[in-house]
């Protein structure tokens, strides 16, 4: 391990952040519309970013003091938030252009949440953990509420913003009690505290479980597992598509990898403490998700209830614990990611006359009018599904095989009950699209950057059958750094 006060570890944010600010005063300066170059130009920076993580290498580095650390599991969730922001800023330019919203803080917000995102998953300390967080949620804030003219948006940010800074009060609360009773702040000092590794073990009594219910519950928020999920089909619904897609993923994977950084980390020895609870959160979620779906009329809101049943299957492998619980984790963050993304452009795609449609309705005939399009939505409901071989079969296989070598039978047999009842959502979808009579079809011209989107999700979740290597050995080697005593 190399801890270094240099900021070569934090060179990535460095330059987001300085780039941010740029992109700031080039907008400002700049007389007219600059959505769509300055949109360009975030992208850039994204991809730069991204070689930036990428080439730190696998070594573990620390800076600042070892607020902030560097190492493989944290490059593995900034390729994938990367990779997420980029795709949502590309996919809302044409959105936003034909809407008449375009106004360049659009993706310098964006920017801004994907950098606290970053910083959220190198956090070693609860103080930058707090920083990143509100540094995204500030900008999820405004972000939700962007569609000034629109009352659903503005409703949808006054709620996040409410709900979003009481999630932050009990997570602040949880690390005082933390901080009260155990001294430090620091995760290495947490673990080292409950280990007994600096020589005076504490033993984790009321005051330290109450703090670690706590921060548990301000970082459920965050994921929107039930019971804090009742922000999330409002907040889908009535924020711009384009701003749910991104938060339907970015701050969704951000978030989970955090919530496995503080577990495993500070938290690794208490795994009999909080496991309990990971696994009420989990059954919850899977079956709110799959049975709140089910009535939905709203393809957004469906999204919504899809991503809380996403998050309970993600937190079995959480509950599961071990390298082989946080490798499955990671598999399925990364194909979750693609198949959110590919969803929300055929969502995106959605157009009746110029008119942007919500309605799961609206898809009716939609093999006969677009067949290509069809098939791509029916792909990716087929792998939302878990059917063999697509990949979000996948996802669901290493999760559950985690939960089994953790001797969680009854988890995983709740898990693939709740999976049944939501393939009927699913397959509903599917049965619109190819057996039902359009009443009015959709817009045939969907655009290049949502047919770029399309293309590559769906190539994605179907060649992961047959090529899982990279994904696979990825997320071993990241999720190993969190278990240096096993490796």
């Amino acid at each position: 391990m190399i801890k270094t006060l240099d900021l070569v570890p934090v060179l990535p944010e460095i330059f987001m952040a300085v780039a941010g600010l740029a992109l700031l005063m080039l907008g400002v300066f700049r007389k007219e519309d600059n959505t769509r170059p300055i949109s360009v130009l975030v992208i850039l920076v994204l991809g730069a970013a991204m070689m930036l993580v990428s080439s730190l290498g696998a070594e573990k580095h620390l800076a600042f003091n070892g607020l902030f650390v560097a190492d493989r599991f944290a490059g593995f969730a900034k390729g994938l938030v990367l990779l997420a922001s980029a795709f949502s800023v590309a996919m809302s330019l044409q959105y936003l252009e034909k809407e008449r919203i375009g106004r360049f803080e659009y993706p310098v917000l964006v920017l801004f949440a994907t950098l606290g995102m970053m910083m959220m998953v190198s956090a070693n300390d609860f103080m930058s953990l707090y920083l990143g967080l509100e540094l995204q949620s500030l900008s999820l804030y405004i972000l939700a509420a962007y569609q000034r003219d629109s009352l659903k948006s503005t409703e949808s940010g006054i709620k996040y913003f409410v709900l979003g800074a009481l999630a932050s009060g009990l997570l602040l609360y949880g690390v005082s009690l933390l901080y009260g009773f155990a001294g430090t702040t620091s995760f290495e000092g947490l673990h080292n505290v409950f280990a007994g590794g600096d020589g005076h073990h504490v033993k984790p009594g009321l005051g330290i479980i109450a703090g670690l219910v706590f921060v548990v519950a301000g970082l459920s928020f965050k994921l929107s597992a039930v019971p804090f999920h009742m922000w999330a089909p409002d907040v889908y619904e009535g924020a711009p598509t384009p701003v749910t897609s991104f938060f339907a993923v970015a701050p969704k994977i951000a978030a989970i990898c955090l919530f496995v950084r503080v577990m495993t980390g500070p938290f690794g020895d208490l795994v009999e403490q909080w496991r309990q609870v990971v696994v009420f959160i989990s059954i919850a979620s899977m079956f709110v998700g799959a049975f709140a779906a089910v009535v939905q009329t709203n393809i957004k809101r469906l999204m919504a209830y899809s991503s809380i049943g996403h998050v309970g299957f993600i937190l079995v492998g959480v509950a599961a614990g071990g390298e082989l619980g946080i490798q499955g984790v990671l598999i399925y963050l990364a194909i979750y990611l693609f198949m959110n993304l590919g969803t929300f452009a055929v969502i995106l795609s959605m157009r009746q006359k110029g008119r942007l449609v919500e309605g799961i309705s609206d898809l009716a005939g939609l093999s006969k009018t677009n067949p290509v399009m069809a098939f791509i939505m029916a792909a990716l409901m087929f792998s939302m599904a878990g059917v063999p071989p697509l990949a979000g079969f996948w996802g669901k296989f290493y999760v559950f095989m985690a939960a089994i070598e953790a001797h969680l039978y009854t988890l995983s047999i709740l898990g693939i009950l709740s999976s049944v009842v939501s393939a009927f959502y699913y397959l509903r979808i599917i049965k619109i699209m190819y057996f039902d009579d359009a009443a009015e079809p959709l817009d045939r011209p969907v655009g290049r950057s949502m047919a770029l989107v399309m293309a590559v999700s769906t190539l994605v979740i179907l060649a992961f059958t047959l090529v899982p290597a990279p994904l696979v050995t990825g997320a071993k080697a990241a999720a190993a750094v969190l278990f240096p005593a096993a490796g």
